[in-house]
Order: structure tokens, then sequence, then C-alpha cells
């Protein structure tokens, strides 16, 4: 008999999806299956099908840009003690290699919080992206330049 846990809405909605690598050669290749965890906990918000989906949305582009991201904690949050302007936050961790991916922000609006968070969010990515390869061609370009100067 399996052993049963808390209800999911205990840790929050817990959901994997992601690519799939099934295709039509029955040989013995392994296929490498990318499928990213997604946990979404919420306080004083009720969680409705409408916000779930424009989550994913996001966390799927973010997924698109970075393919090799392992998880995506997003957190919802309404507090009525704040001012109108910032009363529903919304803070996003995303776990790739390195350092963890993160940001929040406080809006009037919960999808304008949402929106903007995978903003900062795909804003770092494409930074990280970019530092890495500006690396990569920098030595590239020196290595060349030895060699052309040793062949002189």
């Amino acid at each position: 008999m399996p052993c049963r846990g808390p209800p999911a809405s205990f840790f929050g909605t817990l959901r994997s999806f992601g690519r799939t690598g099934v295709g039509l050669d029955f040989s013995r290749r392994q296929v490498h299956h990318n499928a990213m965890k997604f946990i979404l906990s919420t306080h004083n918000v009720t969680l409705t099908e409408a916000i779930e989906k424009h989550i994913l949305g996001r966390i799927d582009k973010l997924e698109h840009l970075d393919r090799w991201a392992i998880d995506a904690r997003v957190t919802l949050e309404h507090d009525h003690t704040r001012v109108p302007a910032k009363q529903f936050s919304c803070s996003m961790r995303l776990g790739v290699r390195g350092p963890d991916l993160f940001a929040e922000d406080a809006e009037s609006d919960l999808y304008a919080a949402i929106d903007k968070v995978a903003k900062k969010i795909e804003q770092q990515i494409r930074k990280r992206r970019n530092k890495r390869m500006a690396r990569k061609y920098k030595q590239a370009a020196r290595t060349k330049l030895r060699r052309q100067e040793g062949s002189l």
C-alpha cells in the first residue's frame, strides 16, 4: 500500500512539465527528459485556474530561454495592510545551474506583479547567458591573436 502524505494544498501546487523526448526510434538510445518542477504557494489569495495558467505560461517562456532550469517556486501574496498600489506581491525563484535566480515585485494587480517578476527573471537569464557568451568569444579571440602573432 502506498504511503500517503499531507494533501498537495499543504505544500502548494506541484507540477512537472517540459519537453518529452519520445520519438519513433526504438533503439536503446537514452532520451534526455528535462521536466521542470513547479511549486506554487499562495497567502491570502484564492488560486484560480486562470491565475495558474497565466503563471505556467510565463514559466514556459522562461524555460524556453533556459532549458536547464530545474525548478520554479512562485509565491503569491495579498496584504490588506499595504497601500493599495502595492497590495499584491509575487516572488519567483528559478533553480538553475549555479546561483538561483530570484525576483519579487508588488503591484495593485496580481497579473501585473506576475508579469513584472517574469520579466525580471527573463532579464537575469539573458544577462547570465550574454556574460557566458562574451567570456567564451573573448577567450577565443585572444587565442586567435596569439596564434597569429606566433606565426609572424
